[in-house]
């Protein structure tokens, strides 16, 4: 990217972290390219600094980061579970029409051989050798013993094709016994999960509310200079100078989705239309794009390409931090769009604000 791009573009994502302000993780906005300078500690009424000040907000800022990261990790697991249970309850009602075809089937069959066995019976009575001595055509007599033999052995085969069916019922009944249990499993690590997200969401609001209006808008320049500080140092790393691939149609489309939900709340295991999480956000913009990936950030992580960062193009997904438990879409000029976190909305960021583990590709292309 040429120099008067990059100071257009950085301009522009100075402008962002100007006027919105995010949390971590995945809280916060693009830089300009100097970094945002640490703001000076608030006179006390006497009129001298304030350093202790400013170094408890540093903490407040640091415990809010984990509280939010640890959510973040809970609602991954929240997501998990429940794409887990739509799946297995999919498979349970799979197996439940087999259960209902296959007892069909194994009521016919079992006509069929009653038909068979007493058909059997009406013509049975003397030895076959003796009826042959008695019979005034032989020649008719071994014809029709033919068509005995022939329906002795389709006679077999009704109650042979009778036990494979009774086998195959009693197989879906133990599966969907099986997928009974993973479905509750899933049911308790969804609730636990549940549970995880709202404790550490509201510990994270409880220690919020504890600061005054003043040490609020401290933390919030805090943060911006925090993350101004990582965008600043990431694209002096000289990654921009190397990415220059375009978007694929695909991407061009997911990308366009994920930007036209900008200014939505975040709202931990959402997936639009009206509020978003982060991996929700992701997996709905490809979906629009006519790609179904992955529902968490942690499979995006698993399942999907891995691709260089210097070779990500937009609609790439940015996964962050050594658990993967956060997602954006990389959108050009250094920026990714992304839900950040709970009380933030969908937003516009520079992608080196947060620890970057690495680049997925949903599309082949």
């Amino acid at each position: 990217m040429g120099t008067g791009k990059r100071t257009l573009t950085m301009a522009a994502i100075a402008l962002v972290c100007a006027v919105t302000v995010l949390g971590a993780p995945g809280a916060a906005h693009a830089s300009p390219s100097k970094p945002t300078p640490t703001p000076t500690p608030a006179p006390t009424p006497s009129g001298s600094p304030t350093p202790a000040a400013d170094k408890e907000l540093e903490e407040v800022r640091g415990k809010l980061e984990k509280l939010y990261h640890d959510a973040a990790v809970a609602t991954d697991a929240y997501n998990a579970a429940e794409e887990d249970t739509q799946k297995q309850s999919g498979q349970i009602v799979e197996l439940a029409r087999e259960i209902v075809k296959g007892q069909a089937k194994l009521a016919d069959l079992k006509d069929r051989a009653g038909a068979a066995a007493r058909a059997q019976y009406r013509g049975g009575g003397l030895p076959p050798e003796a009826r042959l001595w008695l019979s005034e055509n032989p020649q008719a007599y071994l014809d029709g013993a033919g068509r005995v033999r022939q329906g002795e052995h389709a006679t077999k085969g009704l109650l042979a094709e009778m036990t494979r069916t009774q086998e195959d019922l009693q197989q879906y009944a133990r599966d969907a016994s099986a997928q009974w249990k993973r479905l509750e499993a899933n049911r308790k690590d969804k609730a636990a999960a549940k549970k995880k997200v709202k404790k550490q969401i509201a510990a994270a609001e409880k220690l919020e509310s504890q600061l005054e209006k003043e040490e609020k808008e401290r933390l919030a320049k805090l943060e911006a200079a925090a993350a101004a500080k990582a965008q600043t140092a990431w694209l002096d790393s000289g990654v921009l100078d190397e990415i220059n691939t375009k978007a694929s149609e695909q991407g061009r489309k997911a990308v366009r989705f994920a930007t036209a939900q900008i200014g939505k709340p975040y709202e931990w295991g959402a997936e639009g239309p009206k509020t978003y999480d982060c991996s929700g956000l992701t997996s709905q913009a490809w979906a629009a794009a006519g790609n179904g990936i992955p529902r968490t950030s942690q499979e995006q992580w698993k399942q999907l390409r891995h691709i260089d960062v210097k070779d990500m193009r937009p609609g790439d997904l940015v996964i962050y931090f050594d658990d993967a438990s956060h997602v954006g879409m990389y959108v050009g000029d250094g920026a990714i769009v992304h839900a950040p976190r709970p009380g933030r909305t969908v937003t516009i960021t520079g992608a080196g604000t947060m620890p970057i583990l690495g680049v997925v590709r949903p599309d082949a292309g």
